[in-house]
């Protein structure tokens, strides 16, 4: 029997997340009753930046350094959000008061440029402010996806130049990633593995990829991925710890060389990669020593950034 296609954004099913409460412009709605206009910049013509962030034992963590690239996207695109980061942060925070969560949740917080009076992609025929949605969902990984890995496959799309749609924004427009994973599950693959325009590793379709050689863990230079607060936090531990954790570019053959690697994200952090194009990576097995000691690092820094916050306030909230 073949072995179901997974993904790096397999969650544990919860019940909870079919009563959940959605921010949608100022109001608290039931998940079915959410909804935002068919003339929404976003809908019309992915319109819009957005961010997520966990929620873990009472905290957000990394909140800054997301709403850092939330700002970034915002002012990359000319949009003005109508709101300073400290009233988007307790908007966030009410849409969790509001659901009494505390501990394992996925967020995700979404600015368009709002409604257009006509279907266009002129800014100047918005009506009205922009459009915020939060969603807040009660979310675990899948065990079963970091203990198997993962399998990619190498998409043809590439990630593009920053001259006309920089990989590093956060944006809507997600088309050509879309369409770089179709082609990898056409394949039987989970997820894609996307080159840059010079032909060497970038990213993947939703993560951000690293391998390991000879005790050294490999990444992209950055220019052509986005911009991953999980990237860029296992590369400081990474080398504070004393692990050579190089920006570099490098090829598809030396990726099928390597003896490990592994993708990163938010919401699933490290997650091995067992298989690229239909070669083993290392033993196959899923998760290797260098990429498990990352991962304790990374989990490491988000104890120290929970702490940090439960001491005092920051990006806490009291949830009762």
């Amino acid at each position: 029997m073949t072995e179901r296609p997974r993904g790096t954004h397999d969650a544990l099913a919860d019940p909870r997340n079919e009563r959940i409460l959605i921010y949608v412009n100022g109001e608290l709605l039931p998940r079915e009753g959410a909804k935002i206009s068919v003339f929404d910049g976003g809908y019309l013509v992915g319109d819009g930046v957005w961010e997520a962030v966990r929620l873990h034992r009472g905290v957000l963590v990394f909140l800054d350094e997301h709403l850092d690239r939330l700002w970034m996207g915002l002012r990359a695109i000319g949009l003005d959000p109508g709101m300073t980061r400290e009233e988007l942060t307790a908007t966030i925070w009410e849409t969790l008061r509001a659901n009494e969560m505390r501990d394992d949740v996925h967020v995700r917080f979404m600015f368009t440029r709002g409604i257009k009076k006509t279907p266009s992609q002129d800014p100047r025929l918005t009506v009205g402010g922009p459009s915020l949605v939060v969603i807040a969902e009660h979310k675990r990984a899948d065990p079963a996806t970091r203990d198997a890995g993962v399998s990619l496959f190498t998409s043809t799309v590439r990630r593009g130049s920053p001259d006309y749609l920089d990989p590093r924004l956060n944006c809507h427009s997600k088309l050509h990633e879309v369409i770089a994973l179709n082609q990898a599950l056409a394949a039987g693959a989970d997820e894609a593995l996307m080159l840059d325009i010079h032909g060497f590793v970038a990213t993947c379709n939703a993560t951000n990829f690293f391998m390991v050689k000879n005790g050294e863990a490999w990444t992209s230079t950055g220019r052509y991925c986005m911009n991953g607060i999980t990237r860029g936090k296992v590369i400081e531990t990474g080398r504070a710890a004393g692990i050579e954790v190089l920006e570099k570019n490098f090829s598809l053959t030396e990726v099928y060389d390597a003896d490990e690697a592994f993708v990163t994200g938010t919401f699933g952090a490290l997650t091995p990669v067992r298989e690229i194009d239909g070669r083993a990576i290392g033993d196959g097995r899923g998760m290797g020593p260098v990429t498990r000691r990352l991962e304790g690092l990374y989990n490491e820094a988000i104890d120290r950034a929970v702490d940090a916050a439960t001491a005092g306030s920051h990006n806490r909230s009291n949830l009762g």
